[in-house]
């Protein structure tokens, strides 16, 4: 993911600077995300995805429901008043 981040970043033109500004960390920090580093915490990653405009796209990404098989699923063992 951090990779993917890094990437997203240099393909808006935004310097590491300006995202951990935006997210509220350092520039040392960004690049603790964006290689990956295990010791980040997920708040961080989460605010630097909001830096980079894409916090959205990472919250329907996870969403089950937002899958086949998760809706599928949903379909078959959600209580009716659940489902979406």
């Amino acid at each position: 993911m951090g990779e993917n981040l890094r990437i997203g970043r240099t393909l808006q033109d935004l310097t590491a600077e300006l995202v951990a500004e935006r997210a509220g960390t350092t520039r040392a920090t960004v690049g603790r995300v964006e290689r990956g580093e295990p010791s980040v915490g997920f708040e961080v990653v989460l605010n630097v995805a909001r830096a980079l405009g894409i916090l959205d796209s990472l919250v329907v990404a996870t969403d089950p429901y937002e899958t086949q098989l998760g809706r599928a699923r949903a379909d078959e063992r959600l209580p009716r008043r659940v489902r979406r």
